[in-house]
C-alpha cells in the first residue's frame, strides 16, 4: 500500500495492477479491469519545467522520456512504443551517457515543458448566471454571496452577467449612464445569430459571413465583458437592485424558470466573443426549469418533479428531450472549450441529472446545497476564487492524450472530459465512458482533477520465455496540454512502466501487485456508468458476482472448505470496499433524488483514490477521556454512551454524541472551570472537522448531532448493522439499527462458503 502511494506522490497515478496480466483470458480472470487512475495536474514540490518544445516520436508522437534506448555514438533514440528509431536534432548535438537532458533522467518520469512561443496569456471570463424566480430571503443569501466574491475575482479576467426567470435579461453593464439590459423570451431557444443580431452588433457594418469573434469589435464586447478591476461598482448597482422575478404565480402552479435559454444566451454570447479561451458560465439555481428547453418538470404543481421510479419506468416526460437539448449544449461548449460550473442551492430538485452532462463533459464545479445561506454553498464559492497555496489552481483549454504498448488497448475514460473522436490503432472495440478515441478535451480542470482510464489487453497467447524475459514492460504516457492558472500554455507529460507476468506461476505476481484502494475507486466509477447506460442492470449482483470471483481466483482454500479461506494482505480489505459500496450512495438510489444521485457520482468521477475511499467506505474516528483519538471500526458497536465520534463520508462530516456526553454538554459542565478536560473533548472533533471542511472542495455540509436524536441517522446510515433490531443481545449505552439489512459478518460468512466451491 505504501509503495503505491509513494508512486503517486511521484506520478500522479495510482493503478488497479501494477504488475499487469499478460494475456486477454488472465485480463478476463483478474476481473478489476486494468485501470489507471491520473490527475493530470497534480502539483508536485519539486516540479521541473523545461523552457522548450519536446522532443517527439515521427511515428506515433510520444514524447522523450527515461524509458528510451539511447544509441549515443549514432546519436539516436528508439521510442519504448513503437520502436521507431529518430535522430536527436541539432540543439541535442551534445547529449551523451555523461551529459543527458532532463527529460531522460530515471526521476523525471512526470515533466512539464512551456514553450516561449506559446506564452500568449489569455484571459480567463467569468459569466454569472443567476435565478432570479426564487423567494426573497433568499434572493438577499445570494445577493450578499456574490458581493463578497467580486473583490476575489483574478486581476486579468472578465465579468459578465445574466439574470433569468420569466424572461432572461443580458446586462450591458459596460453602459455606465444607466442601466440597460437585453431582453430574451424565455420559452424559446435563442441561436447565437439572433442573439448578436438583438443586441446590435451589427448596426453600424454588414454582418459578417465568417471570421474571428464573429467579427465583434473590442468595444461590442466591452458592453457585456468588463474587465475584474472595473466592474466592481457596475455589478454590485445591478445586484443592488436586482428584485425577484415580477411575474405573478398562480397558487397551483411553480415559478416560471428558463434555465435551458438563460444557459444557451451565455454559451452563445461567449462563443461569439471568445471562443476557445478559459470562460466559465456560473449558475445559480434555485429551483426547478418550467419553461423553454431544458425544463424538466411542467409549471402545473400536480405534476411531481421526476423520481428514480419515473426514469426507470420511461413515464418522466420531459427528462429525454432535456437531456438531448443539453447534450447539444454541452457539444457546443466542448468546441467552444468553456465550461459550466452548478451551483443548486433549493429545497427541491433543479435538474442536475439533466446539466449533469454538461458539467461533467466541460469540467465543471457542482455545488448542491438547500439554500444560498447556507456554508456549504458560501464557502465553496469562496473557495474558487481563492488564490495562492489554498487556491484550486484552475486551468482550462486542456488535451489529454495517451499512448501505450501495442499490446494494450484504451476503453475509454470515465471522469471529467469529452472524447476529441481520435480514432487511433489504440482504441478497444469495448467502449466505457468516453471511449472510441485516443484523445479527450479538458476545458475545465484543476489539481485535484482525476480521470479513469481503463485498458484492454489484446495479446491473445503467451509469448515464449526469451521474448518475455526480454521485454516484459508495458508502457503508458499521459499527454496533458493546458492553461496553466498563471496564463501560459504548458504540456504536462507522465510515462510510467509496469510489468506484465502471464502463464502458471503468475498468481503470486499478480497478488503483490494489486492495489485495493484503486481498484474500489476504479469499480465504484464502473458500476455507477453501468447503472446510467445499461437498461435491467443489477448492480448488487454484478459486484457481488466480481467478488466471488476474485476471491475464488486469489484467495487461499481447501475446496468446500469455507473455514480454510483467506485472502493475502494485499486483498484483505477489498471485500469490505465492495460490501460499503452495495449500501453507499452510488448504488443504492433509494431515498435519494435522481438530482442527488447525479451530483454523488459526478464527484466520484472527478475525484483521486484517497477521496472516493473516504466516499466508498467513511472514516471514523472515536474521542473519549479513556483514550487519545484513534480510529474505529465503521459499526454500531463503536457507539457508546461517554464517546463521540466523528464520521468523515466526504459530502457529509458528522459529529455524534453518545447519550452521557450529551446529557454533560446540556448541562453546560464543559462551561465549569473545574470540567476543563470535558471541555477539550468537546473541542477536539470540532477542530479535527474544521481541518477537513477547510481542505475540501466542495465544502462539506456539518451535522453535529445526539445519540438517539434525529439528525444521528446521518452516521447509524453508514455503520455495519451488526447489531440490528433481528439479532440477539444488546449492549447498554450502545446502540442498535433498524434494517433488513445483513452485517458484514453475515455478508463475508455467505462470501466464503461460495468462494470455495
Amino acid at each position: 500500500m505504501a509503495e503505491f502511494m509513494e508512486l503517486e506522490a511521484q506520478d500522479g497515478v495510482r493503478m488497479t495492477w501494477n504488475v499487469v496480466p499478460g494475456t486477454k483470458e488472465e485480463a478476463g480472470n483478474c476481473v478489476v479491469p486494468v485501470s489507471a487512475i491520473y490527475t493530470p495536474i497534480k502539483p508536485f514540490p519539486n516540479m521541473l519545467v523545461l523552457p522548450y518544445a519536446p522532443l517527439r516520436c515521427r511515428n506515433c508522437s510520444s514524447v522523450l522520456n527515461p524509458f528510451c534506448v539511447m544509441d549515443f555514438a549514432a546519436k539516436i533514440w528508439i521510442c519504448p512504443f513503437c520502436f521507431h528509431r529518430s535522430h536527436f536534432p541539432a540543439h541535442y548535438a551534445s547529449v551523451s551517457e555523461e551529459n543527458l537532458p532532463a527529460e531522460l533522467f530515471p526521476q523525471y518520469t512526470t515533466i512539464e515543458y512551456k514553450s516561449p512561443r506559446e506564452a500568449a496569456c489569455l484571459q480567463s471570463v467569468f459569466m454569472f448566471v443567476i435565478d432570479t424566480s426564487i423567494i426573497e430571503e433568499e434572493m438577499a443569501f445570494l445577493k450578499s454571496a456574490l458581493s463578497q466574491v467580486i473583490g476575489l475575482f483574478p486581476d486579468n479576467s472578465l465579468v459578465g452577467l445574466i439574470t433569468f426567470g420569466t424572461l432572461v435579461h443580458l446586462h450591458e453593464i459596460g453602459f455606465s449612464t444607466a442601466p440597460k439590459t437585453y431582453v430574451f423570451k424565455g420559452s424559446k431557444d435563442v441561436s447565437k445569430g439572433q442573439l448578436l443580431e438583438q443586441m446590435g452588433c451589427f448596426l453600424n457594418k454588414p454582418k459578417p459571413l465568417t471570421g474571428v469573434r464573429d467579427g465583434l469589435s473590442s468595444e461590442s464586447i466591452a458592453r457585456f465583458l468588463l474587465p475584474a478591476s472595473e466592474c466592481e461598482f457596475a455589478i454590485n448597482s445591478v445586484l443592488e437592485e436586482l428584485q425577484k422575478d415580477p411575474w405573478p404565480i398562480p397558487a397551483d402552479q411553480r415559478a416560471s424558470r428558463s434555465t435551458g435559454t438563460a444557459l444557451s444566451v451565455a454559451a452563445s454570447l461567449l462563443g461569439a466573443c471568445f471562443p476557445g479561451s478559459g470562460a466559465r458560465i456560473m449558475a445559480f439555481l434555485g429551483g426547478p426549469s418550467t419553461e423553454g428547453p431544458g425544463a424538466i418538470v411542467s409549471k402545473n404543481l400536480s405534476e411531481p418533479i421526476r423520481s428514480h421510479k419515473d426514469l426507470d419506468k420511461d413515464s418522466a416526460p420531459h427528462y429525454h428531450k432535456a437531456i438531448k437539448f443539453y447534450e447539444t449544449l454541452a457539444k457546443q461548449l466542448v468546441h467552444q472549450g468553456h465550461v459550466l460550473d452548478l451551483f443548486a442551492c433549493a429545497v427541491d430538485q433543479v435538474g442536475v441529472a439533466e446539466l449533469k452532462v454538461v458539467v461533467e463533459r466541460t469540467g465543471g464545479f457542482v455545488v448542491l446545497a438547500e439554500s444560498f445561506g447556507h456554508s456549504v454553498f458560501k464557502d465553496t464559492l469562496r473557495r474558487v476564487f481563492q488564490s495562492g497555496d489554498k487556491g484550486l489552481g484552475l486551468s482550462s483549454n486542456g488535451i489529454f492524450e495517451v499512448n501505450c504498448s501495442k499490446d494494450l488497448k484504451v476503453q475509454g475514460v470515465l471522469g471529467p472530459c469529452a472524447s476529441l473522436e481520435k480514432r487511433s490503432p489504440l482504441c478497444s472495440d469495448t467502449i466505457i465512458g468516453q471511449g472510441n478515441t485516443s484523445a479527450w478535451k479538458m476545458c475545465g480542470l484543476d489539481q485535484a482533477t482525476s480521470l479513469c482510464l481503463v485498458f484492454d489487453i489484446v495479446r491473445k497467447d503467451i509469448p515464449d520465455a526469451t521474448v518475455q524475459s526480454s521485454s516484459s514492460q508495458f508502457y503508458f504516457q499521459f499527454l496533458t496540454f493546458y492553461q496553466h492558472s498563471s496564463g501560459e500554455m504548458r504540456l504536462r507529460v507522465t510515462t510510467l512502466s509496469r510489468r506484465w507476468v502471464a502463464g502458471p506461476g503468475s498468481i503470486q505476481d499478480l497478488i503483490s501487485g494489486f492495489d485495493q484502494d484503486a481498484a474500489a475507486a476504479a469499480m465504484a466509477r464502473l458500476v455507477s456508468f453501468k447503472m446510467e447506460i445499461e437498461a435491467e442492470f443489477d448492480p448488487i449482483r454484478w459486484l457481488d458476482k466480481a467478488l466471488i470471483h476474485i476471491c475464488s481466483r486469489f484467495g487461499d482454500y481447501q475446496k468446500d472448505t469455507p473455514s480454510s479461506f483467506s485472502l493475502s494482505p494485499r486483498f484483505s480489505i477489498f471485500p469490505q470496499f465492495m460490501f460499503h459500496l452495495r449500501r453507499s450512495q452510488f448504488v443504492q438510489v433509494f431515498n435519494n433524488s435522481p438530482d442527488e444521485t447525479a451530483y454523488f457520482r459526478m464527484i466520484l468521477n472527478r475525484e483521486n483514490v484517497a477521496n472516493s475511499v473516504v466516499m466508498i467506505q467513511p472514516s471514523l474516528v472515536s474521542y473519549s477521556f479513556q483514550s487519545v483519538p484513534e480510529p474505529a471500526l465503521l459499526d454500531v458497536t463503536a457507539i457508546a454512551a461517554d464517546r463521540i465520534l466523528l464520521l468523515d463520508s466526504y459530502f457529509t462530516v458528522v459529529i455524534f454524541h453518545g447519550s452521557t456526553i450529551a446529557q454533560w454538554r446540556k448541562a453546560g459542565y464543559h462551561d465549569l472551570p473545574e470540567h476543563q478536560a470535558f471541555a477539550q473533548l468537546l473541542q477536539a472533533p470540532r477542530d479535527d472537522a474544521d481541518a477537513i471542511i477547510n481542505e475540501r472542495f466542495p465544502v462539506p455540509r456539518l451535522v453535529i448531532c445526539d445519540q438517539h436524536g434525529s439528525q444521528a441517522r446521518f452516521l447509524l446510515a453508514k455503520l455495519n448493522p451488526s447489531a440490528s433490531c433481528n439479532s440477539d443481545g444488546h449492549r447498554p449505552g450502545g446502540d442498535i439499527i433498524f434494517t433488513d439489512d445483513v452485517s458484514f459478518e453475515v455478508f463475508l460468512d455467505h462470501l466464503q462458503r461460495l468462494a470455495v466451491q
